[in-house]
């Protein structure tokens, strides 16, 4: 089977929608189904330019691949019609399972009024409350199946996937957010978000058999993430200035958060909760991103052999460690600054780089 999983193993921000893309251009992926809520925005670039998606999957960048939101999803109809509108999605391309939740103004204010934001770093866009909304089963809860604008797209979602996988067919699950925040496996409750962050997590949110999987692909980052403000705790914390001096970045280095435009809080790399991530899902491969902020001469990369000795060091040290190989490195936030180690193969079974046997179950 052709079912691979995007997971982020730190505190999300790694580059899953990055990954997602790269996969769909690459090896023509037939469909992928996004997980979550617009709490959590995956960047692509498209000519050049970042694009920021809160609801519809990073798959959009290949036309011939199909796009479904699971029924775990949490949706707010005004951010996905604008994305619709964006990339013009049909309804023969978009498919929006039934059993979706609807985020109304109500949520938003209600984790407004909570102050979630002050409290524990909240996005306050209303998915935690539409969360607790779906599981009091009030009878006003609407689902997606109860809008009018989606009746094109309404499916079941989970039937859907399943059939393609039955015809052979290749499909990404679309994860969203970080392991180091999932509601059941984070170490630092309550600074994490409303539902779980793991692989069976979004498989249970697609409707989806842990059998039905042959890859999980966990992404992480050399410099880890969190949001700006009181989001908990990240180890090893440290200032963009560092990063830029200890890298050469040659001008000043910032990241800020895709849905509220926060500054990013930026920590070392931190083994621990890689480590959990790692036990937790099991990942058949690791990407890493962010080499260029190990050393900007790696900036733009696209050959492994090109990347400095001590990145290369540093990869070898993490495989080491984590027991995974590391497939795919990111040199840079654009989709294509991508080592893709699964593309430079001597064969089916043995890569370049070292000579080491590897597994490929993506064609």
């Amino acid at each position: 089977m052709n079912v691979t999983v995007i997971v982020g193993g730190q505190f999300g921000g790694e580059g899953k929608g990055k990954m997602t893309a790269h996969l769909c251009r690459a090896y023509n992926v037939d469909a992928v189904v996004r997980c979550g809520g617009p709490n959590s925005g995956h960047t692509i670039t498209i000519d050049n330019k970042p694009i920021v998606l809160r609801q519809i999957p990073a798959g959009v960048v290949n036309q011939n691949t199909k796009l479904f939101l699971a029924g775990g999803c949490l949706i707010d109809i005004n951010v996905l019609l604008e994305e619709i509108k964006l990339f013009n999605l049909t309804p023969d391309r978009l498919k929006i399972d039934r059993n979706a939740v609807i985020i109304d103004k109500a949520d938003i204010e209600n984790e407004t009024n909570m102050k979630l934001e002050d409290r524990i770093g909240s996005t306050c866009t209303g998915v935690g409350s539409a969360v607790i909304k779906r599981i009091l089963r009030k009878k006003d809860t609407k689902l997606a199946k109860d809008i009018p604008e989606l009746s094109a797209y309404i499916a079941d979602v989970s039937y859907e996937v399943n059939r393609l996988i039955d015809k052979g067919k290749r499909i990404i699950i679309e994860g969203t957010q970080g392991f180091g925040l999932s509601i059941y496996h984070s170490p630092y409750y309550p600074y994490t978000t409303s539902r779980d962050t793991s692989a069976s997590g979004f498989l249970s949110e697609v409707g989806l058999s842990p059998l039905a999987v042959s890859d999980v692909i966990m992404v992480i980052r050399t410099f880890s993430i969190r949001v700006g403000g009181n989001s908990g705790p990240l180890p090893k914390e440290i200032d963009w200035k560092t990063i830029q001096i200890e890298s050469g970045y040659p001008y000043e280095i910032k990241e800020f958060t895709t849905v509220t435009n926060r500054l990013r809080r930026v920590g070392r790399f931190d083994l621990r909760i890689v480590k959990k991530a790692v036990t937790v899902n099991r990942p058949t491969d690791i990407a890493l991103m962010g080499v260029d902020y190990l050393d900007y001469e790696n900036k733009g990369v696209r050959n492994y052999e090109n990347l400095t000795n001590e990145t290369k060091a540093f990869i070898s040290n993490l495989e080491k460690e984590l027991g995974v190989s590391v497939r795919f490195i990111g040199t840079g936030p654009n989709d294509d600054e991508i080592i893709d180690l699964l593309r430079e193969t001597k064969n089916e079974k043995e890569v370049r780089e070292n000579g080491r046997l590897i597994k490929i179950s993506l064609p």
